[in-house]
């Protein structure tokens, strides 16, 4: 009786250890962005945001895939460096979309300080072993065309040099809509968010859900 016992208690170990494979197994892919209130969901609900929607509608694939937000509203570059290697380490993601730089435009910051924040983020990104997604960034033309055409090619000259994927800019979609803006004239409104969640999860496809089959 006790063999009989022993036996069954071994295959119940197997059939755990097996299970707990299989779990690693399906683990998800994990997304982490990085980015600013465009991401973040400036003035509305955390879960009313296109990243909240996409990362509801990625845990429903067979294996799931799981988005992070560590998006803060205002910040620059710089501070989004400053959060990066706590943001990898606690999330260990895959990929990380990089969406930052606006903040930077919108107070006039150096573009050399813009194009050096962005190269040692996507550094630290590839050295932490994830894969980093560039995406570009557009400012008003009031800043000047010096300026804005200046802090615009920041992006693709990174990108290329860096030889990682450039994502277009979802507001590049918004603003042909006046009522998906916010009174503030920048930021999307809730409306909106749906539509955006659309566009990325077009974007990324191609970059992320491979790595989850």
């Amino acid at each position: 009786m006790m063999n009989f016992k022993n036996i069954i208690r071994r295959h119940i170990l197997v059939f755990l250890l097996l299970l707990t494979a299989s779990g690693h197994a399906l683990a998800s892919t994990k997304l982490l962005i990085l980015g600013d209130s465009l991401s973040a969901g400036y003035r509305l609900p955390a879960e009313q945001a296109w990243a909240s929607l996409l990362a509801e509608r990625w845990q429903k694939l067979s294996p799931p895939v799981a988005i992070v937000n560590g998006s803060i509203s205002g910040n620059t570059s710089a501070q989004g460096l400053e959060r990066l290697s706590v943001l990898l380490e606690q999330n260990k993601p895959n990929w990380v979309l990089i969406e930052l730089g606006a903040n930077d435009g919108l107070q006039g910051l150096p573009v050399e300080q813009l194009e050096a924040n962005l190269q040692q983020i996507i550094e630290q990104i590839v050295q932490s072993g994830a894969k980093p997604l560039l995406m570009q960034i557009r400012i008003p033309p009031n800043y000047g065309k010096r300026y804005t055409t200046s802090f615009e090619k920041v992006y693709p000259k990174l990108a290329q040099s860096n030889q990682i994927p450039l994502l277009p800019f979802y507001m590049e979609t918004v603003i042909t809509k006046p009522e998906w803006i916010q009174q503030d004239g920048i930021h999307p409104t809730v409306e909106a968010q749906p539509s955006i969640a659309d566009f990325m999860e077009k974007q990324l496809f191609e970059h992320i859900l491979p790595s989850s089959k």
